[in-house]
C-alpha cells in the first residue's frame, strides 16, 4: 500500500503545474479553504476531523493524506481519529471498512514523526491548501 507521504509527493509536482495553468481556480480554492477552515462555531482542529472523515467516505487518497496531516497540526488526537473513523463505518458500511483504517494509518504516519510545521506542504500544491476536490 502507497503511504500517505509517497500519496503527497506523487500529487506535489502535477499539482503545481495544474496551479500554474489555472491560477485563478486555486487562488479562489485557496480562499474558500481559508474561509471554510478558520475557528468559528467549530474549531478548526474539529473542521479538520470533519475533513478527514469525508475525504475517506470519498475515498479520496490525497485528501485523506492532506487532512490526516492537517489534523496533526491542528492536535487532533488518536483517540479522535479513530472514533471519527468509527461513523465513517456506520455511514458507509464495508467501504467503511477499508477506508476508515486508510484514514487511521494516515494520521498515525503523520502523528509519529512529531507534529510538521504549520508552512507549506499541503498533497499537491506546496502552499498548505489541497488540491481541488479534497
Amino acid at each position: 500500500m502507497t503511504t500517505a507521504r509517497e500519496i503527497q509527493d506523487e500529487l506535489k509536482v502535477s499539482g503545481r503545474r495544474l496551479r500554474a495553468a489555472i491560477p485563478e481556480v486555486y487562488a479562489g480554492y485557496a480562499a474558500l479553504h481559508g474561509a471554510a477552515m478558520r475557528d468559528g462555531a467549530l474549531p478548526a482542529r474539529m473542521k479538520e476531523l470533519i475533513a478527514l472523515a469525508i475525504a475517506v467516505t470519498k475515498e479520496c487518497d490525497g485528501c485523506v493524506a492532506a487532512h490526516a496531516r492537517s489534523a496533526v497540526r491542528q492536535g487532533v488526537t488518536a483517540e479522535e481519529v479513530a472514533e471519527a473513523m468509527g461513523v465513517v463505518i456506520l455511514m458507509n458500511g464495508g467501504p467503511g471498512t477499508v477506508w476508515g483504517p486508510r484514514g487511521y494509518a494516515a494520521f498515525e504516519q503523520f502523528a509519529a514523526s512529531g507534529r510538521p510545521p504549520a508552512g507549506p506542504g499541503g498533497a499537491g500544491d506546496g502552499a498548505g491548501v489541497s488540491p481541488p476536490g479534497s
